[in-house]
């Protein structure tokens, strides 16, 4: 066997991958600037949506609230709390608490029931004897009792502002209105760089994502939670289905290639808690992720069939789809990233191909950019904002590189069709940094063989570092800062991990 020709072939492998991961993140960086620039534009000609006036006459229209539970033994108190004091005629709220838990939460959900129907208010403790299709089982058993024409659907962890319904709801006036969506606030952003990292990342899809794609016609989401659908859309799209980890995405675009459209009101801000430990990130970023490949095998032929829909819908469907299956091109191009320096310096043939590195280098301005618009609108603009911006932006982009390994085995088990569990991600009602949460009863307490990998990882970026001043004659320092923030990304995604734990 000749050794230099299959190195020499196993080099060219290596190669084309990296290429097609680096071109495959350019294009969605670029979707990113796109919608960043539709987001600019749409501050400058807001949309004006007609909308009922109930203090100019119009009647007031029956709402069903859903609240889907599960172990909320910590929250279930103030998320009923926030939703019967929604400022909204009680004669056309009805409340629903579709509770599938199986804890003693049961008995205090069942205890303050009790309490809000003596005070009027017509709510309902619905419990289902099987758990047939977790949360999309739950909300479409509530749906086939529901008294409502329009159904407003709130997580555990979501506190809606009294005026909610009433900043919602006047805009299906229009009849093709499907959706109302707020956008998430954060109740705890402040308590935590993992708080703070999720919020940055939320910030961006909330802002400019959902925005910028609303504002041109494209199909946006459904979030879960902090938003209201017709009733009518609901069914004529095919009702909740639980084939999939993130039935909102599944029934949005459902929805939407029937011609339903969607209202985003990023005035409307919906306060919630970000999970506070790295075990419970994981088990929300897991089921998004894998959710999103999900409904990627699903939706896409779909889409693209539909011969009403744009091509330019059709293209912003697709990356919107594919948004979580970014991660696996980034770990892609971070494994390949170390041999790409050896064989660089091991064959001159191919010096021309490792300008495609500068790819990296351009979808990281183009987030940039496009993250900086969100940025300057929702926290601090100016130099002094930048600068801030500047450090926030570069710890998010790290700790997500650490993350992709996670993730990215959740995008192969949603492509591959693979099924699991809907798991839910523990609550903490906790606000201060001086709150503990270590006698969460909901926290996994066993360690993810996944951080043994991320380790590994860790350690093979840190080879990587080395590289850096020994490939070669002279070194070559070109990946040297990428393989800083792989190393440092994926150590402290295991450092808080094992820290998580009880």
């Amino acid at each position: 066997m000749d050794w230099n020709i299959l190195w020499l072939g196993l080099a060219w492998v290596a190669i084309v991958l990296y290429s097609l991961a680096l071109v495959l993140i350019l294009v969605f960086s670029s979707t990113q600037a796109m919608l960043a620039w539709n987001y600019n534009q749409s501050q400058k000609n807001p949309s004006q949506s007609p909308q009922w006036d109930f203090n100019q006459g119009d009647s007031y229209p029956m709402v069903s609230v859903q609240l889907p539970i599960f172990n909320e033994l910590y929250v279930i108190e103030r998320l009923l709390k926030a939703v019967t004091a929604l400022d909204y005629p009680q004669s056309k709220l009805e409340i629903q608490v579709l509770d599938d838990s199986v804890d003693e939460s049961v008995a205090l959900t069942a205890q303050l029931v009790k309490e809000y129907q003596k005070q009027g208010f017509d709510i309902e403790h619905i419990r289902r004897a099987e758990r047939k299709g977790f949360k999309a089982g739950a909300l479409k058993e509530g749906l086939a009792h529901a008294k409502g024409e329009y159904i407003a659907i709130f997580d555990a962890d979501f506190l809606p502002p009294k005026n909610w319904l009433l900043r919602t709801v006047p805009y299906f006036k229009e009849e093709n209105i499907g959706v109302v969506q707020s956008r998430w606030g954060h109740l705890n952003k402040n308590h935590s760089l993992l708080t703070k990292i999720q919020a940055f990342a939320l910030d961006a899809h909330f802002t400019l994502e959902q925005t910028g794609r609303n504002s041109q016609g494209h199909f946006i989401n459904f979030n879960g939670t902090a938003g209201i659908w017709r009733k009518e859309c609901i069914v004529d799209a095919g009702n909740w289905e639980g084939d999939t980890l993130t039935e909102d995405l599944d029934l949005s675009f459902r929805a939407q290639l029937k011609e339903w459209k969607f209202k985003y009101v990023e005035q409307l801000e919906t306060p919630a808690e970000l999970p506070i430990t790295m075990s419970a990130i994981r088990t929300q970023q897991f089921r998004w992720n894998k959710g999103g490949a999900e409904n990627f095998q699903k939706m896409i032929r779909r889409v693209w069939s539909n011969p009403k829909i744009s091509v330019a819908t059709k293209f912003h469907a697709s990356m919107h789809l594919l948004s979580s299956s970014m991660f696996l091109s980034v770990l892609t191009v971070a494994v390949l990233s170390v041999p790409m320096l050896y064989i660089k310096a091991q064959w001159d043939i191919f010096s021309g191909y490792f300008h495609l590195s500068s790819l990296f280098i351009i979808s990281t301005l183009f987030f940039l950019i496009s993250y900086w618009q969100m940025y300057r609108q929702r926290y601090q603009g100016g130099w002094r904002g930048f600068a801030n911006y500047l450090s926030q932006f570069a710890v998010f982009y790290t700790v997500a590189m650490g993350l992709s390994m996670h993730n990215s085995l959740a995008i192969l088990e949603g492509h591959r069709g693979k099924k699991s569990a809907f798991v839910r991600t523990p609550k903490f009602n906790l606000i201060s940094l001086n709150d503990s949460w270590k006698n969460n009863k909901y926290l996994a307490q066993n360690l993810s063989i996944n951080i043994l990998w991320e380790t590994v990882l860790a350690l093979y970026f840190l080879f990587g570092i080395y590289s850096a001043f020994t490939v070669g004659i002279e070194g070559d320092l070109g990946l040297l800062a990428f393989h800083s923030m792989l190393f440092v990304g994926f150590s402290y995604v295991v450092v808080q991990s094992i820290r998580g734990r009880h």
